[in-house]
């Protein structure tokens, strides 16, 4: 594989150094260019072609979730990674269809991982999450159900159970399958059994070291020790600005 030119995006130049720092020793990553600003960045963009963008939030002037909207209208949009020290922007940085969302301090096998889905998902351009529709079959008669108003998955073998407000709805797809097309949507998975659609769920909850969330305002579903951390990174208790 050709060797990633990536840019990474940040106002604070110890955490810009570290980032650089740590993407350049990435084998994958050929070439890394920093700007400590989105204007900066911005100009980069016009003159240079870049396979991602790694990016704060919250800088002065032009925020990161702003730049993310800008990039979205380019013609062919770089796959782009939030890189933050704030969990409660997870759900607008996934309706923005970030590739990953990685919290600060920044740790090497994690940063890893987002150029990894980089490599495998980010030269894709899935369709929007408002047109993706699912065939699902009821008595004969096909009927599909919008992604967007599904709430989560459960594995049932080599089938998967959508449950949405209309009901669920058995598909012949597994769900490590659906946990990899559906991640660029706000689908992540919780326990070995259950992904979430992140945009739908409205608390989570600690109690006794065990991790919950509530999906769509009733349903409540239990969240693995070994997902607890991911799922807080992308959608826990929020934090002050």
């Amino acid at each position: 594989m050709t060797p990633l030119r990536v840019l990474v995006v940040d106002d604070e130049r110890p955490a810009l150094s570290e980032l650089e720092y740590l993407l350049d020793q990435d084998d994958r990553i050929g070439e890394v260019i920093a700007c400590d600003s989105a204007t900066e960045a911005l100009r980069t963009l016009h003159e240079r072609e870049v396979d991602a963008v790694f990016l704060d939030i919250q800088m002065p002037g032009l925020t990161g979730l702003e730049l993310a909207q800008v990039l979205a209208r380019f013609r062919t949009p770089p796959p782009v990674v939030f890189v933050t020290a704030h969990e409660g922007h997870a759900v607008e940085a996934f309706d923005l269809r970030a590739v990953d969302y990685v919290l600060k301090p920044v740790r090497e096998e994690r940063l890893a991982e987002a150029v990894r889905r980089v490599i495998e998902g980010g030269d894709r351009a899935p369709a929007p999450v408002e047109d993706v529709q699912i065939p699902v079959e009821l008595g004969g008669v096909t009927r599909f159900v919008d992604r967007r108003d599904v709430t989560h998955v459960e594995a049932q073998g080599d089938y998967a159970r959508l449950h949405a407000a209309t009901g669920s709805h058995l598909i012949r797809v597994p769900l490590t399958t659906l946990e990899e097309e559906w991640a660029g949507a706000g689908f992540v998975r919780i326990h070995r059994s259950l992904l979430v659609a992140l945009r739908h769920v409205t608390e989570v909850r600690m109690e006794q070291g065990r991790c919950t969330v509530v999906v769509a305002g009733s349903t409540e579903l239990g969240v693995s020790r070994r997902h607890t951390r991911q799922l807080r990174e992308l959608l826990g208790r929020r934090t002050r600005e």
